[in-house]
This record gives structure tokens, C-alpha cells and sequence, in this order.
């Protein structure tokens, strides 16, 4: 599909060049016409291909939607009315046109975007109070067909990397749950500092915008809810504490890799590493979104597994046996509770999670969610997880 869309848009490159040859030799005929709005307009468009693709459209009737003729005045538009090099060429257009429409922002609604989380990031993200003082919005994350999503038996995976899968994606990778003696599961916290929105009534001190070294309220009280389910089911749980975002943003993940690295020596029997976070969803406009999920009458901050891959060129040969493990973990996940899970993300980092097959980022609502919400969310996870493992180490025996 890219290289079809990149063959449309080389296509669509020559016809603005012989465009612009075409003009240059009008110019030379017509030489006391002012053609500078022309001309101009043929520089925007040899830089932006999405404009060139609106005036060629324009030119076989189908409306812009971008508004990339303002610039063209009358005898420009003559120019390109007459062009043979159009002759056609309705139906390219058109198909460059649906494959991209959907890469243009509808001016009237923007979706939330989430800020990236990356583990090259050396810059902490500005987070700033909902705009206007408006409240904070509830939404709920879900899957949907098409697009980069991938869908099988009610499980969703979203590919945010830059490789390229088919409908096997489900099958890739193998899940081992062989357990020994010692401990099983690892929580640690590369963003340890993370906090929520202070709108249930349980204030803390800010280090940052929505961040706190407060143990008590940051994304170590979650892993450690977190680690009191696994508890009471017979798992074995270090919790790694350390606040590895703090107080330097910058190098948080070398960090949380040495400390992985470490506790992974000292105890091979380590199956599965959770690394703690939350997200942070904001609109165009600044508006701040938390991620809820109803369950028996109550809000939960949704929970989503991110899954790290080599597609940004650092060496992670085992990552299809972590979507394998994450994508099991969901199926749990979805029986149990529908929309708590958002839909599984796959990126181009690697998260550490090359370290240990099983090794998986887990994202516990975002900054406008409460901390009341968080662990809700959170324990849920944590129960569902549970029954999984517990079910693995049976069918061990």
C-alpha cells in the first residue's frame, strides 16, 4: 500500500513539474502578463504534494478541500484548465485523494492525541492545565476497523511502527511461563514521577505539572496496588521504587535498564517485567482528556499495553514473543472487563523490553484521570493478569 501511495505521489510530482514547464514557456509567449501568482503558487506546490493533488482535482471537478487554489489567480487557473498533462488523469486523482483523506485534520474536530512516549525522549513533555479552565473530558479508547488496526476475537492492535504486518500479526511470537523458585514478576517505573489530575479531592505536591516525588500519588502507588493483587494470588513481586525520571528527565530509560538489568542477574527466575506509566491526551486546542472505563457503576482509567519493536533500527530480536505475551494478556483483559483495555500499540522503541521475553509497558490512564481512578484500573490489570499466569502455571504441571 505505501509504495502504491508513493508511486500516486511521485506521478503527481512530474505532472506539477510539466506544470511549471508549461507556465515558464507561456511566460515566454505572453511575456507583458504578470504571472507571479502562478508562479508562486507552482513553489507551494512543488513542496507540498497534498496541494498539488487539490489544484488537479479542481481541474476535474471534484472540489478542494484544503483550499490549495487561493494562491492561483485567473490566468494561472486558464493555464492549468488547458494543461494536456491533465487529460486523464481523474481517476489517479481521485485514488490519491481517498488514500489520503484521512491524513487531513477536520478543522472542526480534533482528536486527542497522545504525547509520545519514546524511550529516546531526552525532553520532559510540557503538560499545562485544561485551557480555559474548562473541565476535564472523559473519553473512552477503543479499537476500530481499517486503517493500522488489526483485529481478531474482540483484540485490538494498533501499529504505530514502521513495520509492515498482515493478518498473521496474531500468530507471531511464542508466550514461555516456565516458574522456579524465587521471584516471578518485576515492576519498576521509568516515568516514576507521573502523577494525575487533583480533581478527587487528594492533593499532592506538584515537581512538575501533573508530576510529584510523592510516592504516596505518583505511579509507584499504582504499581504498588498493582503488586498487592499479584501478591495474593502466590506471585512473588519485587517492586522497584526508584524514580528513574527524577530528578533528570533525560536518561530515565538507560536507568530503568540498569535496574532491570540488575534485579534480571540476581533473580533469573523473573518471567514478567512491568514498567508503569500513564499516558497524557490532549486536543489542538489544549483540552485534556482522561480515559475511562464504567465497571460495577465506577469509573477506571483504562489500562493499554504498549509493545516495543526493532522498527526504529535498535536490535530487538524477540519482540514478537512480547506481542505474543501482551496480546494474551488482553484477550484476558477483554473477557473479563470489555473496555478497560485499550487497544494494544505496537512502536518503533525498544522500551528495554529486549531484556526479557515478557516484557511489556503498561499505560494506566492519563494525566486527566485521578488517582482513585488510576488504582482501579490498575488493580483490575493486575487481576486479570493473575488469572492468566496462574493458568499458564497449571498447564505447566
Amino acid at each position: 500500500m505505501r509504495d502504491k501511495r508513493r508511486r500516486q505521489l511521485m506521478g503527481a510530482m512530474r505532472r506539477g513539474v510539466g506544470l511549471g514547464m508549461g507556465l515558464v514557456a507561456a511566460w515566454g509567449l505572453a511575456a507583458t502578463v504578470d504571472l507571479s501568482g502562478a508562479a508562486g503558487s507552482l513553489t507551494a506546490l512543488a513542496q507540498t504534494p497534498a496541494v498539488l493533488v487539490d489544484l488537479l482535482a479542481q481541474e476535474v471537478g471534484v472540489p478542494p478541500e484544503s483550499g490549495g487554489l487561493e494562491g492561483v489567480d485567473s490566468l494561472g487557473r486558464l493555464f492549468l484548465a488547458q494543461s494536456a498533462l491533465l487529460d486523464g488523469q481523474e481517476d489517479k486523482v481521485l485514488a490519491w485523494e481517498e488514500a489520503h483523506k484521512t491524513e487531513r485534520p477536520d478543522p472542526e474536530h480534533q482528536e486527542p492525541q497522545s504525547i509520545p512516549e519514546d524511550e529516546s525522549t531526552s525532553q520532559q513533555p510540557e503538560l499545562a492545565p485544561p485551557a480555559d479552565n474548562s473541565p476535564i473530558r472523559s473519553m473512552t479508547g477503543q479499537g476500530k476497523d481499517g486503517s493500522s488496526y488489526f483485529r481478531q476475537e474482540g483484540v485490538y492492535l494498533y501499529n504505530r511502527s514502521n513495520l509492515e504486518l498482515e493478518d498473521d500479526v496474531f500468530r507471531l511470537g511464542s508466550v514461555d511461563w516456565t516458574v522456579g523458585e524465587g521471584p516471578q514478576i518485576l515492576i519498576l517505573h521509568t516515568h516514576g514521577s507521573e502523577a494525575y489530575a487533583q480533581s478527587d479531592g487528594d492533593a499532592y505536591a506538584e515537581s512538575d505539572p501533573y508530576r510529584s516525588t510523592d510516592e504516596t500519588h505518583n505511579m509507584v502507588r499504582v504499581g504498588e496496588e498493582m503488586a498487592q493483587v499479584f501478591r495474593a494470588h502466590g506471585f512473588e513481586v519485587i517492586h522497584d521504587t526508584t524514580l528513574c525520571d527524577y530528578p533528570a528527565y533525560n536518561g530515565a530509560y538507560d536507568r530503568s535498564r540498569q535496574l532491570a538489568e540488575g534485579w534480571l542477574k540476581q533473580y533469573p527466575s523473573i518471567r514478567l517485567v512491568l514498567d508503569v506509566h500513564r499516558d497524557a491526551l490532549v486536543d489542538n486546542e489544549g483540552n485534556i482528556y482522561k480515559l475511562v472505563s464504567q465497571q460495577d457503576g465506577e469509573d477506571a482509567a483504562q489500562v493499554m499495553l504498549v509493545v516495543g519493536t526493532s522498527g526504529g533500527g535498535a536490535e530487538h530480536p524477540n519482540w514478537q514473543d512480547n506481542l505474543a505475551f501482551a496480546l494474551r494478556l488482553q484477550g484476558e483483559l477483554v473477557e473479563d472487563w470489555g473496555d478497560l483495555a485499550r487497544p494494544v500499540v505496537l512502536r518503533n522503541s525498544r522500551y528495554n523490553q529486549d531484556l526479557l521475553p515478557g516484557s511489556l509497558l503498561v499505560e494506566v490512564g492519563g494525566h486527566g484521570n485521578t488517582l482513585t481512578e488510576a488504582i482501579r484500573g490498575g488493580r483490575l490489570f493486575a487481576e486479570s493478569v493473575s488469572q492468566v499466569l496462574l493458568g499458564m502455571q497449571e498447564a505447566e504441571k
